[in-house]
């Protein structure tokens, strides 16, 4: 059965305890992969942090590494396993957050991430 899309979580996230995601983004923007991916629909991104209030502390440069990343991953995972990379849903109203940068997650299929 082929993948529908990809579910975005935060680490702060409850339901993720170290556990029901596929990869782990760290705020460097390094990859960590699970042995198998957990869900028959959806591949599961976890971006380590909490978007569900504002930090004005946040280092600009790794919020970009962060997002190229998890943006190179979805683009490389589509195309491993024909997945449209625009699918990409929030876990549910409160993950990953309300303050989560959607427009930092930029993806263009047809001109790679940048």
């Amino acid at each position: 059965m082929p993948y529908k899309g990809f579910i975005i979580h935060t680490s702060v996230c409850p339901s993720i305890n170290g556990k029901g995601f596929d990869f782990w983004i760290d705020a460097s923007g390094t990859v960590y992969a699970a042995p198998l991916l957990t869900d028959p629909d959806y591949i599961h991104l976890c971006l380590e942090g909490d978007f569900g209030r504002s930090s004005p502390d946040a280092e600009p440069a790794e919020g970009k590494r962060q997002f190229f990343g998890a943006c190179k991953l979805i683009l490389d995972l589509a195309a491993l396993y024909d997945i449209s990379p625009l699918i990409v849903k929030p876990h549910n109203d409160l993950c990953p957050g309300s303050y989560f940068p959607w427009d930092e997650l930029v993806l263009y299929p047809g001109d790679g991430y940048h």
